[in-house]
């Protein structure tokens, strides 16, 4: 069923190669000041529309197990077409985008598992996660925009910020691992 969160959402993922190829303009077309902006201005749609479609699913009621699938996988490929740039950029390491990235493919797979035996109530979404995220979400714009804005050094409160949120991006994915464990351990896997 096609509704509205589902348009937003389908949205928000066909926003990720016009972020992108922003960058890519000839500096003759945009200059990187205005490549900036326009990568921080698409970005920051995209984290609007994902709370709208959540907001608009509950509201409405329009919850669908597809948007359910469909909503992380448009947040995690546009969290990583951001770190990407920003590495490919200069403007964060690729360690950083490395334990992100990574994380969000870990942390996907052990719900995706943990949904086939029965178990996902105990990955499901923590506080933690919740605070990595709201980390994540307000660093990458503050490095995409990369500049000082009302005489606040932006770009240096990014990096410390996607620090921080690697940081917190280990703990969480601690956190679901120690969750999973018993499931783990009960199953033989590890």
């Amino acid at each position: 069923m096609f509704t509205l969160p589902t348009a937003l959402t389908w949205a928000r993922i066909l926003l990720i190669p016009l972020f992108v190829g922003v960058f890519f303009l000839p500096d003759s077309t945009l200059v990187m000041a205005d490549k900036n902006l326009a990568a921080t201005l698409v970005f920051i749609v995209a984290a609007v529309t994902d709370w709208l479609d959540g907001y608009l699913a509950r509201t409405l009621n329009q919850t669908s197990a597809f948007g359910a699938f469909l909503d992380p996988v448009a947040d995690k490929l546009m969290v990583a077409a951001a770190l990407i740039m920003l590495v490919e950029l200069d403007r964060t390491s690729t360690v950083i985008a490395f334990i992100i990235i990574g994380r969000e493919i870990t942390i996907s797979a052990l719900r995706e598992w943990m949904a086939k035996v029965g178990a996902a109530r105990s990955v499901a979404v923590s506080m933690i996660g919740k605070i990595k995220t709201t980390a994540q979400l307000i660093a990458i714009p503050m490095l995409l925009f990369y500049r000082p804005l009302f005489g606040v050094d932006v770009a240096w409160f990014g990096r410390w910020l996607i620090w921080i949120a690697a940081v917190l991006t280990v703990w969480s994915m601690a956190y679901y691992m120690r969750k999973a464990w018993p499931e783990l351990r009960a199953r033989k896997v590890i």
